[in-house]
């Protein structure tokens, strides 16, 4: 067989293509805007959910969901009469959260995120789970304010504060706690109903992914309105049955691979599939189980 037969033959990445369908999503789906908690509300439709706050000391963003939805984003904003942006808050480097970056620095925010953010986006970096290298970011893209564990913000006559995870879904995640309004915005360690993807390229980890659902059910009450990365709102209990799935397809995929058996033949054996009709509709189970596999 030839190097052309035998590449043809090879089966595709389980997240080749997630890239695409993100930016084909964002360039040719609606952006909506929910209204969470008193100035607070969530704009739905580009990229991961972007957290919006305004006030008389200008508007404040959390991620930045994809570029082409400027337009889209620009015009809720006019809607609404939001005052002028301030702030952009990063909770990761992924693209899905920070492709808009640039625009809103040029808006007039100033970008806060950890600075392993900053790290990622401003280098040339490879996402293996979505065989793609992301190009480094222009300086206007980057975050002009970093931290390593804790930053504080008050704005808009609120305290907001920013902590680090630690490594889960990447090596730079961080919530957003409106700590005067228990609104919670969780960034992409909660996938709301679907598999999430953990980047092992960048540190991610399924055991860290559960780690920090333990750390965020530890803050949560059963009035905290949670803002996950991707997927509807949330509260608590939603959160805890995410945490139980989690725990449980970790296990499986690792007494496979305590087994010996390969990331092919784990995945041929369908360890998720007990959970698949419920979470895999976003993530593909083959992927989930590849990010899982890398990791335990």
């Amino acid at each position: 067989m030839n190097a052309t037969s035998t590449a043809s033959a090879r089966p595709a990445a389980p997240g080749a293509g997630i890239v695409k369908m993100i930016l084909n999503e964002a360039a040719n789906g609606n952006v909506t805007l929910q209204p969470l908690r008193g100035n607070l509300s969530l704009l739905v439709g580009s990229g991961g959910n972007i957290g919006l706050f305004t006030g008389p000391e200008g508007t404040l963003f959390v991620d930045a969901g994809i570029g082409v939805s400027r337009g889209k984003i620009e015009a809720v904003l006019k809607n609404i009469g939001a005052s002028p942006i301030r702030y952009l808050l990063n909770t990761h480097w992924h693209f899905d959260h920070t492709d808009g970056n640039e625009w809103l620095h040029a808006a007039g925010a100033t970008i806060v995120a950890h600075q392993n953010t900053r790290k990622h986006l401003a280098t040339d970096t490879r996402v293996e789970g979505w065989t793609t290298t992301f190009p480094a970011a222009p300086e206007s893209a980057l975050p002009a304010v970093v931290f390593d564990v804790e930053h504080t913000l008050e704005f808009n006559g609120a305290l907001l504060l920013l902590k680090y995870y630690g490594p889960c879904h990447t090596d730079c995640d961080i919530s957003v706690d409106f700590t005067g309004s228990d609104v919670f915005f969780a960034g992409d360690t909660w996938w709301n109903g679907v598999y999430p993807f953990i980047d092992f390229s960048t540190g991610g980890t399924i055991d860290g992914t559960i780690r920090a659902c333990e750390t965020n059910l530890a803050r949560f009450t059963d009035k905290t309105i949670i803002v996950p990365g991707h997927g509807p709102v949330g509260d608590k209990s939603q959160l805890i049955e995410f945490r139980d799935m989690l725990v449980a397809n970790r296990a499986n995929v690792a007494a496979l691979k305590s087994k010996g058996m390969t990331l092919e033949d784990v995945i041929a054996a369908k360890p998720t599939a007990a959970y698949d009709a419920k979470w895999g509709s976003l993530v593909p189970p083959a992927l989930f189980t590849q990010v899982i596999y890398a990791s335990v």
